[in-house]
């Protein structure tokens, strides 16, 4: 469970989250859509602990991640981050990406990858080429799976099939929604695309001008858009 309460934060003078209040099941999907400038990487980049808020609350599982006098920071939050084009790291191949910040011997890190490639749908084959060899949608699993791998209890993702063409982003969206199913991880997903809100999420969240508009489930939010 996650909760977020009266969360806010400012730019200099610009107010780009304006008292945010949001709660998160253990196990389902939520979308934040709105268009650009709209405050929701801000928002996503407060939960992963990469930005403080300026005030409010977020608890995680009954403990305060943030609040007064409490900053928990990011590598202590089991918070997984997939942001825009997976940032994949270009001088580590496939494996070590994915194997990248996992504390295990050389042995256990390969089982591990071999069991997160195949969890992912990807190739082992696939696990010494660089990231400059492999696919748009590849290197998105490839992206996954490094988040996976700290076994996360919160996965956040960051528009991350906006740079894929229509029919692989669609696929691609289907298998990480089946994916974090199955493993039971929550999941945060930003998105600037109604259509692509509606069809990952359990939740969906209307985000205008640091606020949210609307929150409730896919089809409530599809007919209040008029259909």
């Amino acid at each position: 469970m996650l909760e977020l309460s009266s969360i806010s934060k400012s730019f200099a003078d610009a107010l780009v989250l304006d008292n945010l209040n949001l709660t998160v099941a253990p196990g389902s999907r939520t979308a934040i859509v709105g268009p650009s400038g709209s405050g929701k990487t801000t928002l996503l980049r407060i939960l992963a602990g990469f930005e403080t808020p300026d005030r409010g609350r977020i608890v995680m599982h009954g403990k305060s991640l943030f609040a007064d006098g409490v900053f928990v920071p990011a590598h202590q939050r089991r918070i997984g981050y997939v942001p825009q084009e997976g940032a994949l790291f270009p001088h580590l191949n496939v494996a070590d990406n994915i194997a990248w910040g996992l504390d295990a011997s050389r042995e256990e890190k390969r089982r591990r990858v071999g069991a997160l490639m195949e969890m992912v749908a990807l190739d082992a084959g696939l696990a010494s080429h660089w990231p400059h060899e492999i696919s748009g949608g590849q290197q998105q699993r490839v992206a996954l799976a490094r988040a996976l791998a700290q076994q996360p209890a919160l996965m956040l993702l960051d528009e991350p099939f906006s740079a894929l063409d229509t029919g692989l982003r669609a696929s691609t969206r289907k298998a990480t929604a089946d994916l974090l199913a199955e493993t039971g991880i929550a999941s945060i997903l930003v998105t600037h695309d109604q259509n692509e809100a509606l069809s990952f999420a359990t939740q969906v969240a209307v985000m205008r001008q640091g606020r949210f508009a609307q929150v409730g489930t896919p089809l409530t939010v599809y007919l209040a858009a008029g259909g």
